[in-house]
């Protein structure tokens, strides 16, 4: 009898001494996705969440917060318990939006736990075909040659294309009129109806028959995309380090107990690199990133310098 009670105690205190995490996750886990459902992250989110539920046995479920350019979303999270029972799924707008505000609602860097960058979305330089260039250096020359009568579109003042013709402005010493839209559609029908002569389109949203009615003259990558493989990046044509793109990646709260962070990053990289996923992904209209916690974080910071920087010089209004 004694040798059994002192089993039995060895053995609760062998229990008691396993980390909880050691079972995670061991309630159903909330994936916040701070944009309208039907779109590439809402979709892309929804794969990944029923991907880790079969392959963690626990449910995994999406719940969209859209609002507030993600702010509303994305302080859900901030304010959940950092026990894993509550993510954020969140394209870029997450670091844009500490950019366009005189006070930031959160900040990247402290209030999230980066997990994994999934996958990015890219832009591309689109000109109408009334403009005589096809490459970016012949269309930096005619913007310098032909200085304000050149005018580029954008999703609306602060948005991923506006800075990003901004920053173009800038790098390559050229200057521009900037026409906003109420949203990407409305700025691509504009280029195509020559209302304007450039801009930075999302490139999922060129269609066959779009594409047909402008033309695309520079990825806005750092490298190449799979999508438009053998357009040129900004970068190889002369803009080193030009990159615009909207990302879509994982994080939790901030104080994400780290063996949650190094589970859940490694199941997803698991999931991003079956064959059926990586199709998926590139149907969506991205490219796959599959980053550590650590590029990620790098990332975020990058972004937040990056765009601060661009409304700073081109005095872009803030909210």
């Amino acid at each position: 009898m004694r040798l059994v009670a002192v089993l039995s105690a060895a053995l609760v205190s062998f229990v008691l001494a396993v980390p909880a995490n050691a079972q995670y996750p061991d309630k159903p886990v909330r994936i916040i996705v701070p944009v309208a459902a039907g779109g590439g992250v809402d979709v892309m989110a929804r794969l990944l969440a029923q991907k880790l539920s079969e392959r963690l046995g626990q449910q995994f479920f999406v719940e969209n917060r859209a609002g507030a350019a993600g702010i509303i979303g994305s302080k859900a999270v901030i304010a959940s318990p950092a026990d894993g029972a509550t993510l954020l799924y969140t394209p870029s707008s997450l670091s844009l939006t500490v950019a366009v505000n005189k006070t930031p609602p959160y900040d990247v860097a402290k209030d999230f736990t980066p997990i994994v960058n999934v996958a990015i979305s890219p832009y591309a330089l689109v000109v109408h075909p009334s403009v005589p260039a096809k490459n970016l250096q012949e269309f930096i020359a005619y913007a310098k040659a032909n200085p304000k009568a050149v005018s580029f579109s954008s999703a609306g003042v602060g948005s991923a294309s506006h800075l990003a013709g901004e920053m173009l402005k800038t790098m390559a010493g050229i200057d521009m009129v900037h026409v906003p839209n109420k949203g990407m559609n409305p700025a691509l029908i504009d280029l195509m109806g020559g209302q304007v002569q450039a801009l930075f389109a999302s490139v999922p949203g060129l269609t066959t028959e779009k594409a047909e009615k402008v033309r695309p003259i520079a990825m806005a990558e750092l490298k190449r995309s799979a999508l438009m493989p053998d357009m040129p990046t900004m970068d190889e044509q002369g803009l080193k380090g030009f990159a615009v793109a909207n990302w879509a990646g994982l994080l939790g709260p901030a104080g994400l107990d780290p063996a949650i962070v190094k589970k859940l990053h490694a199941e997803v990289i698991a999931i991003l690199d079956t064959e059926d996923m990586k199709e998926r992904i590139k149907t969506l209209g991205f490219d796959m990133i599959a980053s550590t916690p650590e590029q990620f974080a790098a990332q975020l910071t990058s972004d937040v310098e990056r765009w601060s920087d661009v409304v700073k010089r081109a005095n872009v209004p803030v909210n």
